[in-house]
């Protein structure tokens, strides 16, 4: 049974052909020849509205069902910025290397496609999040994201202090390089990469991971995505940034506050045959599954 924290859905209506949107990262070696490959078997099947090998085009007012990404998760996160606060369903084809949201490989897509065009797939909703620039009365800007917001420290890199509000009481001040607040989409990212834990997608939740901190027993929290955080930087460096899913917005100063909420839009992302939660995991990050015994190596399940 589905998660209760889960929504599922067929990502068209059955009995007409879907209209979809295709977009890719164009100036990445191999993306635009690989989907040019696969754009006859497209068209048995859907309508192409849009195709977009430069992630330019506008979105907001173009009638379409779902959305197909060429490219590598970066791309994801692209195509879900470029549709904004109109969220369609995703499916995604790995061009790019690990690919946890774009898990697909080329050779499988015209099995999936029409089961995805008869909708027989589901479209499985996850945590987006606004945040927005404080600086003193003013909202300077909100952006709204899928993996992560993070404060980085930058040039001259030395130790940042930044100060943790959760519901506006003050939680802690870390002495680090940096702070993370992932979502669980987020989680197997730069939150990964700073040895945070790993979220289940369909967690309704946010994990605060602070980069290289001073103080040891400073570690990762995970708390409900019903609260409000903020992080307060008293003293940045001349080069230190917020950065929303990669994209720097700009240098912070003295006493900005970065507000982070849930947002009221959801990712959508369309559920690929026999590619499980664990399964990826268990692939994209090497585990083996095995474990060693006195008489043999067991197979994990």
């Amino acid at each position: 049974m589905p998660h209760a924290a889960e929504k599922k859905y067929p990502p068209s209506p059955p009995g007409r052909r879907p209209r979809i949107i295709v977009l890719g990262a164009g100036l990445k070696p191999g993306v635009t020849e690989g989907a040019e490959a696969l754009r006859p078997e497209l068209e048995k099947h859907a309508d192409i509205v849009v195709w977009d090998m430069a992630f330019a085009a506008d979105l907001r007012e173009v009638d379409a069902d779902w959305v197909l990404v060429f490219g590598g998760d970066g791309s994801i996160l692209r195509a879900a910025n470029q549709m904004g606060y109109r969220q369609r369903p995703i499916l995604g084809v790995n061009l790019g290397r690990l690919g946890f949201l774009a898990d697909l490989v080329p050779s499988e897509l015209p099995a999936v496609l029409p089961q995805v065009c008869a909708g027989n797939l589901s479209v499985v909703e996850h945590l987006m999040f606004e945040c927005s620039l404080v600086r003193g009365d003013e909202v300077v800007w909100t952006e709204l994201g899928l993996n992560e917001t993070a404060v980085l420290g930058g040039a001259p890199f030395v130790m940042l202090a930044v100060h943790l509000y959760v519901d506006a009481q003050w939680v802690t001040t870390y002495s680090c390089d940096g702070l993370i607040v992932s979502t669980p989409v987020g989680s197997t990212a730069h939150n990964l990469s700073a040895g945070g834990p790993i979220l289940r997608q369909d967690l309704r939740a946010f994990v605060i991971s602070p980069i290289s901190p001073h103080t040891l027993t400073m570690r990762p929290v995970v708390d409900s995505a019903d609260r409000v955080y903020e992080l307060c930087v008293p003293s940045p460096n001349a080069g230190t940034h917020a950065v929303i899913d990669g994209r720097a917005k700009g240098p912070l100063e003295a006493g900005d506050r970065l507000r982070i909420c849930a947002a009221e839009p959801r990712f959508r992302l369309i559920e690929a045959p026999e590619h499980s939660y664990y399964r990826t995991l268990r692939q994209k990050l090497g585990w083996g599954g095995r474990f060693a015994t006195k008489d043999a190596t067991v197979p994990d399940a």
